[in-house]
Formats: C-alpha cells, sequence, structure tokens
C-alpha cells in the first residue's frame, strides 16, 4: 500500500478547518446590540442592565483600558427554526488564542439573574434546546474591556497596568452578535475527529492502530458532501464509530480529568477583576454541571468563594447548591494559593486555618487536599502543617517549570522539616489548564516517572484566569477517551478519589525530603520590596496586637478584637497570594497592596496602643516607663512576651577615630572597624580572637549588577548577572552622627543610600539601617557580607524552623539555588563558633565561597537581596525610598541567630506607665520559641499557644501559665483538639522533637 498518510493528514486539517468547524451553526441572523459604557468603576447588575444604550454594530469599537461596558442583544428565533436547537454567539472581539487575558463576559437575564460568562473559547449561550419558533431573545452582557498585558511579544513595558497611567483608547471591537441553528451531529463528528487527530498524531507511524485510525478517518472524509456537510455528518460518524469503539489496552494510563480554572487572584488584573473573573467563571461551571452528569469541577482558594458569597450572591446560591449535590468542589484548604516561600510561619499556618475553617463553616467539607499548582516553589515546613491543618494530601505543579534538573518523581512522599510526610502529587501533564488534547495525554504517558510501581495521574482540566474554565469539548473528549485503544484511559472525578486510589495502589511510593526548590522565579524574593516589607511588618504586627490583647484581655478585662484580628488577618493572607506577594501583579495591584498595609498598620498600632495602656497603668505614681516585650526571648530585665519597668535605653558606643582613616566601634563584647569609604572592614571577637570579615575584604558592601533575564521580568533573575558587579565604594559622607552611630551617604547612577552604622552595648551585634532612594532601571541591588568563615552550607530561617543549603556547586542541583528564601537570619558557622546576618524585611539571598591566594582560608560570602528595578509588568517597580535594618552577628549559634531575628523585627515598645506585666505563658528553654499567643477563635476565653522547637533538636521545657489553669489540650491549627495534655499545677511539661509544632489550647480557672 502506498504511504498517503500526510496527504489524508492534510486533508482532515483543511475539511476540518474550512467546511465541517463552520457547519456547526449553519443558519444565522443577528441580533439588534445596544451598549452602555459604565463611568469609572463596576456598577451594580441592576443599573447595568438599566443603562440607557445606543446601537453599536459588528466592527464598531469599544472598551478603554479597565472599562466596563453593558450590552443589550435583542432579536426574535426565526419561525422556520423551530425543533431546532438554537443558540446565541456572542464574539466581544475575542482572540481566542488569549483565553483569560483579555476582555469577558458575564450573560445576565432581564432580571438579573446570572446565565454564563463569555470567554474566547466559550462565546455560545443556550437559547432553547428545541425552538418552538418566534421566541423573543433579549440578554444583557456585562463586558470588562480587559487590556492585554502579556502579548505575543511578552515582557513589553506598558502603561496599561493601572487605570491611572493606561490611555483612554479603545481596545476590542465588536465581532459577531448572532442568533444561530446549532447542529449537535456536525459537533459531534467534530469532536469525533479532533480526538482522532489527536491520537494518530502522538501514534507511531509505525502503529497499526495509528494505520487503522488514519483510513476511518479518510472514510469519514469521502462520506462527507462537502456542500450539505449536516446532512451527511451522520454517516460520516459511522465511519469512525468502530474506531472510537476500540478498547483501551489493559495496562494503559488512568488519567483523572479534575474541572479546573486556576484564576488568580490577582496579576494582570487587579482584585476587583478576579471577584469579576470568578463570577463568570462560576457561573460557566455550574450551567455546565447542570448539563453534564458525569462532570466534576474543583474550586480552591476560599477567598474567591466569599468574594461571591458577597459581590455576587445569586451565583453563590447555585455553587452552595453544586456543592451540596457533590459535583462542585471545594479543594486546597488554604485561604488563596499563596506563595509559600515568604509568608511567615503563624501566616503559613493562617492559611489553613481561615482556609478550612471557611469551608467547614459554609459548606461542612473537611478538606483533605492541599491544592498549590501555581505557587513558586514550596517550604520544607509545608508538609507539617499540612498534616497539622487535618489534610492528607498535597498536589503541585509548578516543578515542572524548573530551569535545570527535572524532578524525579511524580507521586511520592514528601518529608518536611520535622519528619512529618505527606502523599504527593506532580502531575505529568505538566500543565493546570490541560485541555486533554492528544499532544498532553500522550506527553502525560511519557513523562509519568512512577511506571511499573503506579499507573494514575491528575490533570487539572479547563482554562484558566478568566478563561472560563472546562468547556462541553474537553468533556466530549473524556468521553471518547474514557476507553480508547492507543489513549490513556480518561475519566473525571473529584481528586480525592484520585488520591485515595493512588495511594491505595502506590503506598510505598518514593520519599523526597526538604524543599521543593523551584529552579526558575528566583527574583519573586525581591521584586516590589514595599509589599514584601508590608507583609513583615504587618505579621509581626499581629503577633503584637494578638499577644498584647489577649495578655490585656485576661489581666485587665479589655475585650477581645476578634471580629478586627480576624478581619485584618484574611486582608495579609490575601496579599500573600502567588502574584502579589513575589512582586510579579500589574502596577494597581501593588499600589492597592501599599494602601492595604499601611490600613492593616494603623488598626493594628491603635489595637497593641489601647492593650498596651490598659496594662501599664495610667502612669500616675511619676512618669515611669514600662518596656514590653513581644519577642519569645528576655532581653535583659525584660521578659519574652511580658513587660518590665525600666528606664532610659541604653546609648550605642560612640566611635571614635580608627588610624588611617574612618571610626573604630568597640563596647568590649566587638571592636569594629570602619574604613574612611564607610566599609567595614573588621568585625573582631575578643572572647573567641576571631576576626569575622575575610582578609582584604570588606562588609556592608552594596553591589550593583546588570539585571535584564531572558524572560519574565519582575519573576526572575538569570546566573549571568554575577558576570558584571559595581562595587559601591565610592562615599559622600562618612562622619560621626550625634546618636553614636557612623553616617555613611553615597551617590550612584540616579540613587542615593543613607547607611547608619552602630553597635548597642552590651550586644554582640553590629547594626545597620540603610535608606535607599532608588531610581535604576534593571539593576539588581545587594549587601555584601564576605566572612572567615570555612562552612560548606548554611542554615536559612524558614517557617517554624531552619534549613540547610549547600554554599559549594558540586551538582546540578546545588548550582541552581543560586539565589534562595531566608525569612529573618541566615547562619553560618565553623564547630564553635558561627556568624549570623538577621534582616528585618528581605528574603532573597545568596552564598558563595572562594579560597583565597596561597591556600589561606575560605571566604563565604553572604548577599542580601535588597532591590530590583525590573520594568515588566510594573515600569516602575520599586522607585523611590526604601529602608532596611539588617545585622551581622559575630560568634553567634543558631539559638542566637534566632533570638536576633526575632528582636530586629519586635522592638521593644516603651510606655509611660508603672505596671509590670508578667506573661501569659513562660517556657523554660530558648529553643522552644513560641509563635502565638492569643485567645481561642471560638470565643471561649481559653487562651492558645503555638510554639515549636526552633534549633532543630529534641527539647524539653515547662510551659507554665499566668493564670490559674484548669485543663490543657493539645490541638490541631484549627485549635481543635486532639488529646488532652498532662498538667501539673499551672504548668504543662513538654518534649518536642526537632522542629516539631504544638499547638495548646489552655483553659483559664476561674
Amino acid at each position: 500500500m502506498h504511504n498517503d498518510r500526510t496527504i489524508t493528514e492534510a486533508r482532515l486539517k483543511r475539511v476540518l478547518d474550512e467546511r465541517i468547524r463552520p457547519a456547526v451553526y449553519p443558519e444565522s441572523v443577528p441580533l439588534a446590540v445596544t451598549v452602555w459604557h459604565a463611568p469609572g468603576e463596576p456598577v451594580p447588575v441592576a443599573e447595568g442592565i438599566a443603562g440607557s444604550g445606543v446601537p453599536i454594530e459588528a466592527g464598531a469599537a469599544w472598551g478603554p483600558p479597565w472599562g466596563t461596558s453593558w450590552f443589550t442583544v435583542a432579536g426574535r428565533v426565526p419561525r422556520e427554526w423551530a425543533g431546532r436547537t438554537v443558540e446565541a454567539l456572542l464574539d466581544l472581539g475575542f482572540d481566542e488564542n488569549m483565553p483569560g487575558f483579555q476582555c469577558e463576559g458575564l450573560v445576565y437575564r432581564p432580571d438579573g439573574s446570572p446565565v454564563k460568562g463569555l470567554n474566547p473559547r466559550n462565546q455560545w449561550v443556550r437559547i432553547a434546546e428545541r425552538a418552538a419558533g418566534g421566541e423573543e431573545v433579549l440578554l444583557h452582557v456585562e463586558a470588562s474591556s480587559n487590556p492585554v498585558i502579556l502579548d505575543y511579544h511578552p515582557f513589553v513595558p506598558t502603561e496599561l497596568g493601572d487605570r491611572e497611567t493606561a490611555d483612554g483608547e479603545p481596545r476590542y471591537r465588536l465581532a459577531r452578535m448572532d442568533l444561530a441553528v446549532f447542529d449537535r451531529t456536525v459537533w459531534e463528528l467534530v469532536q469525533d475527529l479532533e480526538v482522532l487527530e489527536g491520537l494518530m498524531s502522538e501514534l507511531s507511524p509505525d502503529a497499526p492502530r495509528r494505520w487503522e485510525v488514519l483510513r476511518a478517518v479518510e472514510r469519514a472524509l469521502d462520506a462527507v458532501d462537502l456542500q450539505d456537510v449536516g446532512g451527511t455528518a451522520a454517516a460520516a460518524r459511522e465511519q469512525l464509530a468502530t474506531v472510537l469503539a476500540a478498547p483501551a489496552h489493559a495496562s494503559a494510563h488512568r488519567i483523572s480529568a479534575v474541572g479546573h480554572a486556576h484564576i488568580d487572584s490577582a496579576w494582570l488584573w487587579p482584585l476587583r477583576e478576579t471577584v469579576r473573573k470568578v463570577a463568570r467563571t462560576t457561573s460557566n461551571m455550574t450551567a455546565l454541571l447542570e448539563d453534564e452528569p458525569e462532570f466534576v469541577y474543583a474550586m480552591s482558594q476560599a477567598q474567591q468563594f466569599a468574594w461571591i458569597k458577597e459581590h455576587r450572591p445569586e451565583v453563590y446560591a447555585r455553587v452552595k447548591k453544586a456543592v451540596a449535590d457533590g459535583r462542585f468542589v471545594p479543594v486546597g484548604g488554604m485561604w488563596v494559593e499563596s506563595d509559600t516561600n515568604m509568608p511567615g510561619s503563624e501566616a503559613l499556618a493562617r492559611q489553613f486555618v481561615h482556609g478550612k475553617r471557611f469551608f467547614l463553616e459554609e459548606f461542612g467539607i473537611e478538606t483533605e487536599e492541599v491544592w498549590l499548582p501555581d505557587s513558586f516553589g514550596y517550604s520544607a515546613a509545608l508538609p507539617q502543617l499540612v498534616r497539622l491543618a487535618g489534610a492528607r494530601w498535597f498536589l503541585t505543579q509548578k516543578i515542572s517549570w524548573s530551569r535545570t534538573n527535572k524532578f524525579p518523581h511524580h507521586t511520592f512522599w514528601w518529608e518536611g522539616l520535622d519528619g512529618t510526610r505527606v502523599f504527593t502529587h506532580f502531575p505529568p501533564i505538566d500543565t493546570y489548564n490541560a485541555q486533554l488534547s492528544g499532544r498532553e495525554l500522550a506527553h502525560a504517558v511519557r513523562n509519568f516517572q512512577e511506571k511499573g510501581g503506579a499507573t494514575r495521574s491528575l490533570a487539572p482540566t479547563g482554562w484558566g484566569d478568566g478563561g472560563g474554565g472546562t468547556t462541553r469539548e474537553m468533556l466530549a473528549r473524556a468521553k471518547r477517551l474514557a476507553d480508547l485503544e492507543g489513549s490513556a484511559r480518561v475519566v473525571f472525578e473529584k481528586p480525592s478519589a484520585f488520591f485515595e486510589k493512588a495511594h491505595a495502589e502506590y503506598a510505598q511510593a518514593p520519599v523526597w525530603v526538604g524543599e521543593l526548590y523551584l529552579e526558575l522565579h528566583r527574583a519573586t524574593l525581591t521584586s516590589q520590596a514595599r509589599t514584601k516589607q508590608g507583609n513583615r511588618r504587618s505579621e509581626h504586627l499581629l503577633h503584637e496586637a494578638e499577644l498584647w490583647a489577649a495578655t490585656a484581655a485576661v489581666r485587665a478585662g479589655l475585650p477581645y478584637p476578634y471580629e478586627a484580628l480576624d478581619r485584618i488577618w484574611k486582608t495579609v493572607l490575601l496579599h500573600q497570594f502567588h502574584d502579589i506577594l513575589p512582586g510579579t501583579s500589574i502596577a494597581w495591584v501593588h499600589r492597592e497592596a501599599a494602601a492595604a498595609y499601611a490600613a492593616v498598620a494603623a488598626e493594628l498600632e491603635e489595637i497593641v496602643a489601647g492593650a498596651l495602656a490598659a496594662l501599664a497603668g495610667d502612669g500616675s505614681g511619676g512618669g515611669g516607663t514600662v518596656v514590653f516585650n513581644a519577642a519569645p526571648h528576655r532581653r535583659g530585665e525584660v521578659p519574652a512576651l511580658g513587660a518590665a519597668v525600666d528606664g532610659a535605653p541604653v546609648p550605642p558606643v560612640r566611635p571614635a577615630p580608627r588610624d588611617g582613616g574612618g571610626f573604630v566601634l568597640d563596647n568590649g563584647l566587638l571592636r569594629v572597624g570602619i574604613d574612611g569609604r564607610g566599609l567595614v572592614v573588621s568585625v573582631y571577637d575578643p572572647a573567641a580572637e576571631r576576626e569575622a570579615i575575610a582578609p582584604g575584604a570588606a562588609a556592608n558592601l552594596l553591589q550593583l549588577h546588570q539585571d535584564f533575564p531572558n524572560m519574565w521580568d519582575a519573576w526572575d533573575v538569570d546566573h549571568f548577572y554575577r558576570n558584571t558587579v559595581t562595587d559601591l565604594t565610592d562615599a559622600d559622607t562618612v562622619e560621626a552622627a550625634d546618636d553614636g552611630a557612623v553616617r555613611v551617604v553615597r551617590a550612584f547612577g540616579s540613587s542615593r543610600v543613607e547607611q547608619r552604622i552602630s553597635l548597642p552595648a552590651g550586644e554582640r551585634r553590629l547594626d545597620i539601617a540603610t535608606e535607599v532612594d532608588w531610581h535604576e532601571t534593571e539593576k539588581f541591588l545587594k549587601a555584601a557580607f564576605p566572612l572567615d568563615v570555612h562552612a560548606d552550607r548554611t542554615a536559612a530561617e524558614t517557617q517554624f524552623g531552619h534549613l540547610y543549603r549547600p554554599t559549594h556547586t558540586n551538582t546540578s542541583w546545588d548550582a541552581a539555588k543560586f539565589e534562595a528564601c531566608a525569612h529573618r537570619f541566615v547562619h553560618l558557622e565553623e564547630p564553635g563558633w558561627g556568624v549570623a546576618v538577621v534582616n528585618d524585611s528581605t528574603y532573597g539571598y545568596d552564598v558563595t565561597r572562594t579560597v583565597r591566594p596561597d591556600d589561606t582560608g575560605t571566604t563565604t560570602t553572604v548577599r542580601l537581596s535588597l532591590l530590583r528595578a525590573p520594568r515588566f509588568p510594573d515600569p516602575r517597580t520599586d522607585q523611590g525610598t526604601h529602608r532596611f535594618r539588617y545585622a551581622l552577628v559575630p560568634g553567634a549559634s543558631i539559638g542566637d541567630a534566632v533570638r536576633e531575628g526575632h528582636r530586629i523585627n519586635l522592638p521593644e515598645r516603651r510606655v509611660p506607665g508603672e505596671a509590670a506585666v508578667p506573661p501569659l505563658v513562660r517556657v523554660g528553654n530558648d529553643a522552644v520559641v513560641v509563635s502565638a499567643v492569643k485567645l481561642a477563635d471560638d470565643g471561649s476565653g481559653d487562651v492558645v499557644v503555638r510554639l515549636y522547637e526552633s534549633q532543630g533538636g529534641r527539647a524539653r521545657t515547662r510551659l507554665e501559665t499566668g493564670f490559674p489553669l484548669a485543663s490543657a489540650a493539645l490541638c490541631d491549627l484549627l485549635e481543635r483538639p486532639l488529646a488532652a495534655a498532662a498538667t501539673d499545677g499551672d504548668a504543662v511539661p513538654l518534649a518536642l522533637r526537632p522542629f516539631q509544632i504544638l499547638t495548646l489550647r489552655l483553659e483559664r480557672r476561674d
């Protein structure tokens, strides 16, 4: 037989594109269209429907950036269409290649009830299954003219990312607005041919099955009369029936498709637009659930459910019914799909608390899977938090984006910091927007790493980010692929059903220990410094507010601000979404984030001030001062988590002139040399007789790099940025300041930096306060500390502990971690002596090491990442003034690093008064850190304490209460008792394994 395969395949493509697909809608009539452009921000539905529209024709321009237009479409079904299926085709001017990244619409009936969303791949609205003929059609479309930010030529700087800077020019042209006959038989033929085309393209040309399908397709094309597609479609389908009925092989891979629409809670659109994206998508999905009994749809992010509950109650009612029916499945158990690298310990725990509690209260559902397909790497603290939240499974997808190393597993046990393991799946289909195409399914089968041990994988299926979710075409593919020779078997089912089966067949899956580091998007640890500082400050203010409000409630009877703290936590958690906190959203998002953080800070400061005033007394005895310490470690005479009456603060050591220029700071514990350039050239530890700074090097060295990654500007920093560096050594001013600091001023490019270097009395710590007036473009600013320490690893703080990363590049896995995340400290040491670099608001850091000439030792350089200046998606990222505080702590153990990290983030508060404040709880072991003290969320008045082992060893301690203790219980993160805790009077004896988290619920005795 002659090989005519390519001719038939080309024939199939043309006939499908030019004859069969157009015949799905064989007859149409235009609808009359009017439009009303809403002024300013979106208006309520009733107002939009009532807007006074003017006629508009297909081809007319509409839609300035971020505008809202209300279209009214009207017409009548022709009487000759009686008995036929009729749909409205409403094309707002879509580009089918950009679902989720352009204009969108939501269709309403005249009474204001929603019908479904309009999206580039979902432009139809069913009018009648069997038309009577003559029916009147009247629909309203709320259309958002979101501008295209990420265009075909991506990463081009644009002012469209904020309504304040965008132009007012229309972005779209209205396209087809018709009533049309829908030919179901032709549509089914299209689905048959598309599935078989996809299957053929992935089978080997040597495979008999490919040729069987090819001949069947050839016969089907022969059966189609190109001038009467509708009349011959059934005959063409008959030619395909046999090959579509051939069952899959017994060993065929099994794919659990889950309806899904990954919707970023903000990204290339503002938060307010996400509210509408969610409403459109959930309207689509509830409608599809009604039409398709086999369909199952999963949606994560409690915040998005809460938005539609608040803003679209009529949509939410449909969602609640579908959830009750078991087919619209809440997943994830978190408030948002957050970043997991940068949120602090308590914040990451509260993501689960608020997310799971919402699903329990709204739907009575205990979500068991953590659903994080798109976050930029996954903290090693997560497995323990997942289990403590009552979840069993974890799903991720983003690791498929790693650029250097291929992750070795798809189904595995993930082991976290403390040894907790969680059953984890990483779908081999390598997308969270699967279309169930032949290419995707074949890739999933080839890619699956667990062959021979497991047979199942999951496919999140649907258009995301406002693309409208799962389509009827995807469901049609799944039906044909349920049992089809040459393909994986596909079935729509709940994520929990997949995990139960996968766990049962592969309980002895391999183990991955530690973080899931994404070898991409490393610059997200630095971009948009104000957003990151707002997050860090909010987290610590929330710690203080809960601690002092609880203390004031117990000690002074002050009402506890339950509602305010709940609301503020949800605001902070929302802004930890994985495109807000990482700094990868448009300018509008970060402008609003700054305002939100300012409002959060103001309200929390008010709560703290009220609690401290109630605790400190009225100061009527003579103007004393009470020093409050919210940190989990004692500071001099001030207890951890309590307060003491104290005098004036001790001033820092004053600088003395240094030989050769510059200054010396010496407090007896450290001797610091600052040269005439304002650089730290010596930090000597007399007790250990050790110099911390490497010979011939200078610390607190600001370094500037060119920063222009190959793509993903705000997200990425590529390794070649290190090839060029400018050391900022020229100083305009190096002087002793009145407050005892050495003041250093430098100018570079269009920017200016002022630093104040000080040495506190009685402390082994060099403090550096840095203010940068930043006006650079595509530059990366770092602060370097070259240390005379030989270490093959560093310890970086993460949630509820720390993890080690290598300083060498032995393997490609080591080399890929050239920029990593640390919370409050980075620590490195030789046995018996270490150094910590602590900070108040940075996350990115890098460590390199070199052997000095003539083998005089090893220099290990720790660099904090301070600022970047990418131009996409926000062309003015980080322009303006920024303030950072960081410190060098020589001779530091891990315990010292933990303590100093808390100190710099939780400074003492000095309040007028005369009353010492005993802590509500005391812990007798410095290795055990209290991360939260609060009243129970249920309003019972119980005190809830969360603590953890911080140094990586076993720890025994007694938690002593500053109030009469009736009983104690060990709880999960949601404060639900797991087991009674033994008590000894007003104390609870505790034993913790390395990095173990414990949550205690303490009932007070009257």
